[in-house]
């Protein structure tokens, strides 16, 4: 015998209800509730309006008017530079070993003339050094021969140079040239979904999703503001949401506010 769907069984208790045979206590939840409760789902929050998304981003320009990048440089080849090591590392690693680092060579042609194997030791607390030393000189030897030893301002130019991706190229650019993209890493991706501010399922979604929904005048510095926030306040593990500018705002259901006395 084939077994009713969803749709039919919640039919068939109305019939009975209807002729008395059942009580309206056992009632079943409407045919698209089940859907959701077979699939192991949950219906999604409601998208945030223009006006929280404006407040949201009001809050954190009130509290950090000129957010800055944790990454240690003096220009736009030092700051491509640690953005490149930064990859699957934290901001305080990379900033222990850059130092020394740009101490010895602040230049294309000062890196390429140090080497990768004095590179690699100059990085080696780094997680996945030696392909990162690689890439810092394959890197620094296309701008010498391709533009004459200077970053070049364009998304395009810099995703062709090795061991840099569209999320580096979106923290160049808009630390280095003031543009307004928005970088996504962990720290966002994270925001993005948990809070319903921009979901999506890869950080080239949610990236689309905050450049859609984010005003024009808070653009600029939307991703320091968002990644700050993923790393102190909206952390994985337990969302210090009771220190959170945008709690109220936000649809995570399983927020950490302390319980009213």
């Amino acid at each position: 015998m084939a077994r009713k769907t969803p749709r039919k069984k919640a039919a068939g208790v109305a019939k009975k209800v209807a002729s008395g045979r059942k009580s309206p206590r056992a009632i079943k939840p409407a045919a698209g509730v089940l859907r959701a409760k077979v699939a192991g789902t949950t219906p999604p929050p409601a998208p945030w309006t223009p006006a929280e998304v404006t407040e949201a981003f009001r809050r954190f320009r009130a509290a950090q008017p000129e957010p800055k990048g944790e990454l240690e440089h003096v220009d736009p080849y030092t700051l491509l530079i640690a953005v490149v090591l930064s990859a699957q590392a934290t901001d305080a690693g990379v900033n222990k070993a850059t130092p020394a680092l740009f101490a010895a060579a602040n230049t294309p042609a000062k890196m390429v003339a140090l080497g990768e194997a004095k590179v690699a030791d100059y990085i080696k607390t780094i997680g996945l050094f030696r392909t990162k030393a690689k890439n810092v000189i394959a890197l620094s030897r296309r701008l010498i021969d391709e533009y004459g030893g200077v970053v070049p301002p364009s998304r395009e130019a810099l995703e062709t140079l090795p061991g840099v991706g569209r999320k580096t190229a979106n923290v160049v650019l808009n630390i280095a040239f003031g543009e307004p993209t928005i970088a996504v890493d962990t720290h966002i991706f994270r925001v993005g979904n948990r809070t319903g501010l921009a979901p999506g399922k890869t950080p080239f979604d949610v990236e689309e999703k905050l450049l859609e929904v984010v005003p024009d005048e808070f653009k600029r510095h939307a991703h320091h503001w968002l990644i700050l926030h993923g790393r102190y306040v909206c952390v994985a593990r337990r969302p210090l949401c009771e220190k959170c500018l945008i709690a109220d705002l936000c649809r995570y259901p399983a927020k950490t506010l302390p319980v009213p006395a």
